[in-house]
Formats: structure tokens, C-alpha cells, sequence
């Protein structure tokens, strides 16, 4: 079996900036290969054409290309015929695309076409309440009916998607998974005041939630520190820095136990979060985030948000504490729980990764997504 990915952004340093959508895809095509899948992956909107193989993936980064008038069309049709092209060349099987901005809205793909439920924009504006471009609607929506099958990654976004679009086609759940070998439990040299937070800073990450919620645990646990990771976003409400609102929503006794490290390697986002106490992540917009499985894979203790997907993820109280970001003091509580009960931390955090172990590994994530595959591949040929 031979599948296509195509999509806009992958861990890689040949393409451009990549996040949870490319991590996952990652996570998933590396234990393909591993399990005799062959596999490619198209790398759209890039600074330059480039084609190569490494660890037995093939690589296709395809270029961004201009248009006058159109462009929003024309280039659909361009990648249509370069993945026709190709795959009448290299005989692909089955091609896959996220459902972000509608990507294969208009296409005509001669082979099976499976959307995976990532979170469109539409899904997205629709948790923040943010306005949404009109023309993202209307490729998203089109990109949907124009698939053949659908993935969801968690139960929660795919019902919520059928929902905002009005569509009652059937989607198969198959969450994200993590990779255990890279993400492994550990238990020494932490800092019992450590709190860490790491993923892109964006308002529907519940960063500037998580000012008010810091400001309370400091005032009640002077000691606590805060350590920060992720890319810097411009807000789009405020148009400024994400950072700067959040630092001018800290108290004066918060802000000198804050720290910010800015983007990081995988590798040293590692060492943060072996050194960290307890994870914080309150956000208010996801599908189904890799950042939680990272964390909860090495076994540390969280506290996340408690809204929509989470209790498919999250066992409150179990592997953690969940909240709702808005809910600051009992947000602050459950942190200050946690910082003031190793054992507890280290009871969750075990908890956390057998979770993880059990339902979310790369192993037994792509064992689903090759029986879907081959369903969908059987259901063709007939």
C-alpha cells in the first residue's frame, strides 16, 4: 500500500515552520514506514520546489506559487494535477489531506481522497468567537463533500464540524498519537516550583488566561515559577504580541518568576519538560493536541482545560486536573494542589503515560490507520 499526505506543514528543516498538525502527520507516516507502508508526502505552499527520500518517506515540496486573479483556484488545480501526476507515476493508492482551509476544495483527485479532521478555520473561529473569512467557509465545506471518507482525530471535533457545516456524512475517530521513544518518562532533577507551559502563544491557547491564573498561585505560593516555550503570535484582536499582552496582565510579583525562552528544538523542549513540576495548559481551542500527549508521555502531572475534546484525552484526577481557563482561582487551586504533593504529581503522572501507552502510541495509532485504509481501499475497488 503506497499513501499520499498532502499538506501544509511538516517537521522538517528542507520545509517551512511546522506545529501540532505536521507533528502529528509525523508521529504517524514514521510508524507507517516502520510497519511496510510505503509513503509520500506533499509539502504545499513552500519557498521552493524540492523532491528527495529520507527514512524511507519521499518527499515532495512543492512551491508556492502567484496568481493575478484566482489564486485561491488556480493553485488547487495546479496541486490536483501535480498529485494525478503523480500519483499515476509512483501508484498511490490513497491520498490524505487535512481539513485546514479547505485545501482540495475543487479538486478532481483520481484516487481516493480521505480528509482528516484536524480543526478547520471554521472550527476554530467558532471556539474563540473570532470572525472568520467567508471564502475559508466555503472551501472547507466543499473539501468535506468532496471527500471520499473522513477521519476525525477526536469525537468532539468531528461532530462539531458535521455540525457547523450543516453535513451528516459518517467520520471514523482515530486520535493523534506520540512517538514512546521519544517522549519517555522522568523523574529526576525536577524543580518542585516549576511550572511550564510550551506551545505557540495564542489567545485560543488560554495564554493570557494563564496571566491571572499565575498572578493567583504566586500570591499564594511565592516560589512558583513560570517558564514559557512556543513562538511568539501576533493577536488578532489586539494586533500585537501575544507576549507582550501577557506580560502586561501579570502582577509585579509574577512577572519576576516568569521566564521566556522563545521556539525551541524537540530536544530541549524535552529537557524543559523533564525539569518542570506540573504542566499547564489552558486552552480553549483544539482537536486534539499533541502537546498533551507530549506531556502526559512523559509522564509528567497536568493541569489543562476541561472543554470539548479534553475528556477523551484527560481522566480528571486521574492523570491530572482539568478546568475551565476562564475559572482562574479554582484553576490556581488544583496547580497549587499538584505543587504542593510530589506524590500526587508522581501517582498522575504515571497514570498519565500508561493512558498514553495504552491508547495514544504511534504503534497502535497507525494499526487503526492501515484497516482504515485498507476498508476504505476495499470499498473502492467494489
Amino acid at each position: 500500500m503506497h499513501l499520499a499526505f498532502l499538506t501544509p506543514e511538516y517537521p522538517h528543516a528542507a520545509s517551512t515552520t511546522s506545529g501540532g498538525l505536521g507533528t502529528s502527520i509525523k508521529n504517524l507516516t514514521q510508524e507507517l514506514v516502520l510497519k511496510g507502508v510505503e509513503v509520500s508526502i506533499i509539502i504545499y505552499g513552500q519557498k521552493r520546489n524540492q523532491t528527495f527520500t529520507e527514512g524511507n518517506i519521499h518527499f515532495y515540496l512543492v512551491k508556492q506559487k502567484n496568481y493575478k486573479f484566482g489564486g485561491w483556484y488556480f493553485y488547487r488545480k495546479f496541486l490536483q494535477n501535480f498529485l494525478n501526476r503523480l500519483a499515476e507515476k509512483e501508484k498511490i493508492d490513497l491520498i490524505e489531506a487535512a481539513d485546514w482551509t479547505g485545501i482540495t476544495a475543487f479538486m478532481n483527485i483520481k484516487k481516493p481522497l480521505v480528509l482528516r479532521l484536524h480543526g478547520s478555520d471554521t472550527y476554530f473561529c467558532t471556539l474563540e468567537g473570532r470572525k472568520q473569512k467567508w471564502k475559508n467557509r466555503w472551501f472547507e465545506r466543499n473539501a468535506l463533500k468532496n471527500a471520499d471518507r473522513i477521519i476525525s482525530v477526536s469525537e468532539f471535533a468531528g461532530k462539531k464540524t458535521m455540525q457547523l457545516f450543516g453535513i451528516n456524512t459518517g467520520f471514523k475517530v482515530i486520535p493523534n498519537a506520540v512517538n514512546l521513544k521519544k517522549f519517555t518518562a522522568e523523574d529526576e532533577n525536577i524543580d518542585p516550583d516549576q511550572l511550564l507551559y510550551f506551545g505557540s502563544l495564542l489567545r485560543k491557547k488560554g495564554v493570557l488566561e494563564l496571566a491571572s491564573i499565575f498572578n493567583s498561585v504566586v500570591e499564594k505560593r511565592p516560589s512558583t515559577t513560570l517558564t514559557v516555550l512556543g513562538k511568539d503570535v501576533k493577536d488578532a484582536r489586539e494586533n500585537t504580541s501575544t507576549l507582550e499582552l501577557y506580560r502586561n496582565l501579570l502582577s509585579a510579583k509574577a512577572i519576576k518568576n516568569f521566564t521566556y525562552l522563545g521556539e525551541m528544538q524537540y530536544e530541549q523542549v524535552k529537557f524543559q519538560l523533564a525539569k518542570a513540576a506540573v504542566i499547564v495548559l489552558p486552552s480553549f481551542a483544539e482537536a486534539f493536541p499533541m502537546t498533551w500527549l507530549e506531556a502526559m508521555a512523559m509522564g509528567k502531572a497536568l493541569v489543562t482545560s476541561n472543554i470539548g475534546w479534553a475528556p477523551e484525552i484527560m481522566i480528571n484526577g486521574k492523570t491530572g486536573f482539568t478546568e475551565h481557563p476562564e475559572d482562574h482561582d479554582n484553576y490556581a487551586t488544583k496547580i497549587l494542589k499538584l505543587l504542593g504533593n510530589p506524590d500526587l504529581r508522581r501517582e498522575m503522572g504515571v497514570n498519565a503515560r500508561k493512558k498514553v501507552c495504552h491508547e495514544f502510541s504511534s504503534e497502535i495509532i497507525a494499526s487503526k490507520n492501515i484497516s482504515f485504509y485498507e476498508s476504505v481501499l476495499k470499498q473502492t475497488d467494489n
